[in-house]
């Protein structure tokens, strides 16, 4: 069996972190995204790769490079636009050729891992898999309609009127009838070639679609609060491990992370939370939930559920939550009169102001 990763969407909805940086390496815990997907399918025991790229693919190539630091052998497949899912999976077809695959979405994380899903689909050899987990708002997901035996009649993709509340997880597996199914549908009304359309005609063949619930976590990154809560999510995990400095006026509280490198002065940390490499955190308080990635700077402030990229400064702010920094981003006190917000920020951003 092969593995189909999907990394070539553009993030809009992480805007303005995206206009640098590929969704899919935005860290979680000190980690991008994608490695979390790549890891739960080398642990299923899939190790030939394909990764569908876009505009980012040099970012993640060099990222990913061919793959062997993770366990995987990476092969770099390049679609020319956004332009659906089921685009994606005849892009590769090709690489696919007539074998079995799962199709995993790069900038989604669930709990558990594959490893149960892959056994079933080879155990039971449906033409399609979907995994299916019940939300608050299916109206933003592919959505599955099931009888009353728990079996997939139909699909719909972002339904104004749901038939369920059960949306498609960003993991699928297919044998090769997906692709005949996918050369035979139409864009939808988004202008793209839908996965769930191309499920659906599997269905109008009299063709076998399974589904699994999952009870655990799923989340999809692709927003702000969904990063937090991701980061939240997987920090739980996290176990105390110290191999920078922590000078003797300083605490550290539960399962804290502090990596090579990184200095603790005068400041408390309290877990779960992860400090990279070379950071620098001085007179200050680092909350639960909180990463921050190498070479940043905490001064003189508090910061408690937030993310903060490399090389982030935070100096002489009160206090900073549920806030998410990107790369070189300062937020500083100034003195300057006369007193007043000075600000610069890219499309899409997003500021609050106590």
């Amino acid at each position: 069996m092969k593995a189909l990763v999907l990394a070539g969407g553009s993030g809009t909805r992480l805007r303005p972190i995206t206009h640098t940086s590929a969704k899919q390496l935005v860290p979680v815990a000190n980690k991008p995204i994608l490695f979390y997907g790549l890891e739960q399918i080398r642990e299923a025991g899939i190790t030939d790769v394909g990764i569908i790229v876009g505009d980012t693919q040099d970012e993640i190539e060099a990222a990913v490079g061919d793959g062997s630091a993770l366990g995987i052998s990476a092969t770099y497949l390049r679609q020319d636009a956004p332009r659906g899912l089921a685009h994606a999976v005849l892009t590769a077809a090709d690489w696919l050729g007539d074998e079995d695959f799962v199709m995993f979405l790069g900038d989604n994380l669930i709990e558990g891992g594959i490893g149960h899903l892959v056994e079933a689909f080879e155990r039971d050899r449906p033409d399609a898999q979907v995994l299916l987990k019940s939300v608050g708002d299916p109206t933003r997901f592919g959505v599955a309609d099931l009888d009353g035996e728990g079996a997939v009649v139909g699909l719909v993709e972002k339904p104004a009127d749901p038939p369920s509340d059960l949306a498609l997880v960003g993991v699928y597996l297919f044998t090769s009838a997906i692709l005949d199914a996918a050369r035979r549908i139409e864009p939808s009304g988004r202008g793209e070639l839908e996965i769930t359309d191309a499920i659906q005609r599997l269905l109008d063949d009299g063709r076998r679609v399974h589904a699994s619930t999952i009870d655990g976590w799923w989340l999809d990154t692709g927003k702000k609060d969904d990063l937090l809560e991701a980061n939240r999510i997987v920090l739980g995990s996290v176990r105390r491990r110290v191999e920078g400095e922590v000078d003797e006026r300083s605490e550290l509280v539960g399962e804290v992370v502090v990596e090579p490198g990184a200095r603790i002065l005068g400041s408390t940390v309290r877990g779960p939370a992860v400090i990279g490499a070379r950071t620098r955190i001085e007179d200050a308080f680092v909350g639960p939930f909180t990463s921050v990635a190498p070479d940043c700077v905490v001064e003189r402030c508090e910061v408690e559920f937030s993310v903060l990229l490399e090389r982030c400064v935070v100096r002489d702010v009160s206090r900073l939550e549920g806030s998410l920094l990107g790369r070189d981003a300062r937020v500083v006190r100034t003195e300057r009169r006369p007193a007043a917000h000075r600000l610069m920020l890219g499309d899409h951003s997003s500021v609050e102001i106590s």
